[in-house]
């Protein structure tokens, strides 16, 4: 099995940790983090800069986790024909559940019609129609994957509450959906092994959340005093941070469970913040 990651991030490196007997070659932007790649046993590539095509051709399996740019996926605006005739056994695109945009905190599933509300989540469902057409067009192997706000170890709220600048902004009727770093790349795991050409995941684990709720459990699991609520008209956020507002939703992950067989390690915050502190996060 030779696995070709592009875009190597948090989230692919947590499937390469638990990925065995596999070739693992990835890209990255840095000459310096290629280094640091190749320490740990991987094949590094810059991309953009190397040629590619040897291995996009010799790949049993490709990850794509780099974000879109200037609207578009970078990987096939600049490799689009190399994966035309490519024929690796699996292929998998990293989304969003942002590409469903606002539902006023009601459930969506895969079904749900994409309707992205933010420029993020435009470039995310053009950079999923694109695969998709090479999965119809051109028999590529593509599943996507959209995945909710993703926490894990170094992106818990742990610290923010123990330094005091962690807050509990309250928006009513806000919800948002989550999924553990770990239960990502058994997700991705499982796929490989139960192939499903132009599949659609939603990768969340079972129990959307208003964000107050997190912190305050939270700074309830370390015992210091809970952040005090402050409404959202109030929090002066970035317009980046506002943007998260913006949509509320509780997205639906019975495909993925039922259709790959994944049973959950964290199932809802609650045990992915207990796991993290036990692990001295």
């Amino acid at each position: 099995m030779k696995l070709l990651i592009f875009g190597y991030g948090y989230t692919s490196a947590a499937l390469a940790r638990a990925i065995e007997d596999t070739e693992i070659v990835a890209t990255t932007r840095s000459a310096e983090k290629a280094e640091a790649m190749a320490r740990e046993g991987l094949t590094p590539r810059l991309f953009p800069g190397d040629d590619l095509g040897d291995d996009i051709a010799s790949a049993s399996h490709i990850l794509v986790s780099a974000g879109p740019e200037d609207g578009r996926d970078p990987v096939l605006a600049r490799l689009r024909p190399a994966f035309e005739t490519a024929r690796p056994e699996w292929v998998g695109y990293l989304s969003t559940t942002g590409v469903y945009g606002d539902h006023g905190g009601d459930w969506v599933t895969e079904e749900t019609p994409v309707a992205p509300g933010t420029e993020r989540g435009r470039a995310r469902a053009t950079a999923e129609a694109e695969w998709l057409d090479l999965h119809r067009h051109h028999v590529l192997p593509v599943h996507v994957f959209r995945l909710a706000g993703i926490y894990g170890p170094g992106r818990g709220p742990f610290e923010k509450v123990r330094r005091g600048t962690a807050r509990r902004i309250v928006k009513p009727g806000q919800v948002f959906s989550r999924i553990h770093v770990d239960d990502i790349a058994q997700v991705l795991l499982a796929s490989m092994a139960r192939p499903d050409p132009g599949a659609i995941y939603n990768v969340c684990d079972d129990d959307p959340a208003p964000p107050e709720d997190v912190i305050a459990h939270a700074a309830e699991l370390l015992g210091l005093p809970v952040p005090p609520a402050i409404p959202f008209e109030e929090a002066d956020l970035s317009p980046m941070a506002a943007s998260f507002y913006a949509e509320s939703k509780r997205v639906d992950n019975t495909r993925m469970k039922h259709d790959l067989g994944v049973t959950l390690r964290y199932p809802d915050y609650r045990t992915g913040l207990a796991a993290l502190l036990r692990d001295g996060e």
